[in-house]
């Protein structure tokens, strides 16, 4: 509607603005003046408008309207200054007046819905939409569709606005506001199969659509079918080689399918196309950490905090690819960074208390085993943790306490008998041990090793080889 600059270009046939309010105040006054004309009515209600004198904006829309009261425009400049004064009735009067003049015109359409909206009267709002579709063809029917496709949002619609999206794409199949807005609401409604079939259909039409195969590989990603969305990538790269999150989302189906080096040339793409992203740092990282280069991970890990500097997260894998290479002091320090940026998270907790064990520090790894265990208690690992650390620093009856606890949190788990087998051995008790011992064979044979990361030499126990042998001879 309004446009700060506009009485500048006109100055010439309309004179300068002051000029203009000062013949506007002598009308207003009753006194003679020049002749006003129906723009140089906008060209002043503007000014009000923009210099928040909303009242006397009102005040002009009227004496405009005594004078030409046939006027469209005076009517919606009226009505939208109404709107944003939250005057809603007489803004929904005004646009009837404007109704029953013209009732075709489409910013007073986009105004009432907006108004319906702000009131919260969604229904209404949609409604009137659908009806006045109808009658609109071309640009300004999308128009009317794309709001209406936004009135189903927040009515929180999602079938509707993917439905609303898919008809202004079957009348415009490079409507690029449509186009950008599927992709999103395929995803977030579970539509990617209908997606998939819509985006081909436009493809056979249009196979030059950038954006299309785009949108294709975003829903065959959601479908998981990696390797078909990298091959829609690639026609939609071919097409632009410049879109820059075609590349993005390719480096992610590369990343879901372990092709780490495709992974790491489609985000070095991604970064000579856009601005650096402490994420596509945070990807190049962990591609090289999967790839076990380690100093490349952290050169890129460290790229990324640079940008982002409270994400703890980055910190964490800086710490886990230092744990990889058994430098647990460095891994320490990283995680602790972690930790101190977010408290509350137990993974941190637990991750220094595990390097602290490497380093014989039993006693400190053990107050981090409880802070985890304190902030997750449903977390099998910070349990295991907690009773592994007082079984490696010989506390065995508080070991045996401990593993009790966690059976009452978490439940009888084989992983928990297996320890407690373990205790009652190093406690002297060894026939109640082999009952639990026996208990969490028969139940999770595979996770034997948790015996053997307590005590290795448990195995060399004849019993205990007498009970693995017998079971195994029953399966």
């Amino acid at each position: 509607m309004f446009n700060d600059d506009s009485w500048d270009d006109d100055e010439e046939d309309s004179g300068s603005i002051e000029d203009l309010l000062r013949d506007y105040e002598l009308i207003k006054q009753g006194s003679k003046s020049r002749f006003l004309d129906e723009e140089d009515y906008e060209y002043i209600i503007e000014y009000f408008f923009q210099n928040n004198n909303e009242s006397e904006a009102i005040t002009a829309c009227e004496i405009a309207q005594s004078y030409y009261p046939y006027s469209t425009s005076i009517l919606l400049s009226k009505a939208e200054i109404l709107f944003q004064a939250q005057k809603y009735g007489q803004a929904v009067h005004t646009l009837d007046m404007l109704d029953q003049l013209d009732g075709s015109n489409i910013e007073a359409v986009l105004l009432r819905s907006d108004i319906y909206l702000a009131q919260y009267k969604h229904d209404q709002a949609a409604r009137l939409l659908e009806q006045k579709i109808q009658q609109f063809e071309g640009r300004e029917k999308v128009e009317l569709m794309l709001e209406l496709s936004d009135v189903y949002d927040e009515c929180e619609d999602f079938e509707a606005v993917f439905s609303i999206l898919k008809q202004i794409l079957e009348l415009d199949y490079r409507n690029e506001e449509a186009l950008h807005k599927i992709s999103f609401w395929a995803d977030f409604a579970g539509m990617q199969e209908e997606s998939v079939v819509l985006h081909q259909k436009i493809i056979d039409e249009d196979p030059y659509n950038a954006l299309a195969w785009f949108n294709l590989g975003a829903a065959l990603q959601g479908l998981k079918k990696h390797e078909a969305a990298i091959d829609a990538y690639e026609y939609c790269v071919a097409i632009d080689e410049k879109f820059e999150f075609a590349y993005r989302n390719m480096a992610d189906a590369y990343m879901r399918l372990h092709w780490y080096d495709k992974a790491i040339e489609s985000l070095e793409k991604n970064l000579e196309l856009g601005k650096p992203e402490d994420v596509i740092f945070e990807a190049m990282g962990h591609c090289f950490e999967k790839q076990k280069n380690f100093d490349r991970a952290r050169y890129y890990y460290r790229q990324a905090v640079q940008l982002n500097p409270a994400d703890d997260g980055i910190f964490y894998r800086i710490g886990e690819t230092y744990s990889r290479e058994k430098q647990w002091e460095k891994a320490m320090k990283a995680y602790s960074v972690a930790l101190n940026l977010n408290k509350d998270n137990a993974a941190y907790s637990l991750a220094i208390g595990n390097c602290l064990m490497e380093m014989e520090a039993y006693n400190e790894a053990l107050v981090c085993f409880i802070n985890a265990v304190r902030l997750k208690p449903g977390n099998k690992s910070n349990w295991m943790a907690l009773v592994k650390g007082l079984y490696r620093s010989r506390d065995f009856e508080e070991a045996l306490t401990q593993v009790l606890l966690a059976k009452e949190n978490l439940g009888d788990k084989p992983d928990f008998d297996y320890y407690h087998a373990g205790i009652l051995f190093a406690m002297g008790k060894s026939k109640e041990a082999l009952l639990y011992l026996e208990s969490a064979f028969k139940e999770a044979p595979a996770k034997l090793k948790l015996l053997t990361e307590i005590d290795p030499d448990i195995l060399q126990r004849k019993a205990v080889a007498d009970l693995i042998a017998r079971n195994k001879r029953k399966k």
